[in-house]
């Protein structure tokens, strides 16, 4: 399965649109597809408990996210698409990923110590698309595509693709960009088996 995970609070806007993109182009290749939208689950950001060392899960909270794990750990796919949000990732983007934590395992006889990832060795891949208003990376962009993706390597993905697109605000705007949306339906293929 490709999960697909959007992190705009805009519902139809511009992230939603190359995530269905993506996703389409995916399920046109052979692939069990599914979208979630943050903004419809209501769940914390980490509360740095470490629990999840201990319990192997995130069990300090009780929230939405408990939804989203088990889709998480069956997606070999993983599509992540956020605005950018004052140089970064958006809040849900931001929350969900810190959230992904609970998948590492530590030496807890030493600190900073050797750790892994439950999610690594198990050729997981990954796309990643952002959106902003500004026309160059340094004036809006930021670090959101970096943001997204060294979390995920780290916990094992390998990045497929990753698709910036620049200088597109207006809700749905970037429907009419047929460049773009050819750039993630490309994007999302390389995700299909």
């Amino acid at each position: 399965m490709i999960l697909g995970v959007s992190g705009s609070p805009r519902k139809g806007g511009n992230c939603d649109v190359m995530l269905r993109t993506a996703l389409e182009a995916a399920e046109s290749g052979g692939a069990e597809v599914r979208a979630v939208y943050l903004r419809d689950y209501a769940f914390s950001s980490c509360i740095g408990c470490e629990r999840c060392r201990r319990d192997k899960a995130c069990s300090g909270l009780l929230d939405g996210m408990q939804l989203l794990y088990p889709l998480v750990e069956r997606a070999k796919g993983l599509i992540l698409a956020s605005p950018a949000h004052h140089y970064n990732v958006s809040a849900l983007m931001k929350a969900f990923i810190d959230r992904l934590y609970c998948y590492y395992d530590f030496d807890q006889r030493k600190r900073p110590g050797p750790w892994s990832s439950r999610l690594a060795d198990q050729d997981r891949r990954a796309v990643l698309l952002g959106v902003c208003e500004q026309r160059t990376k340094e004036d809006g962009m930021g670090f959101t595509m970096e943001a997204m993706q060294l979390p995920l390597e780290a916990l094992g993905y390998a990045i497929a693709a990753r698709e910036a697109l620049l200088g597109v605000f207006a809700k749905g705007a970037v429907k009419a960009d047929a460049d773009a949306l050819a750039r993630c339906a490309r994007a999302g293929a390389l995700l299909a088996p």
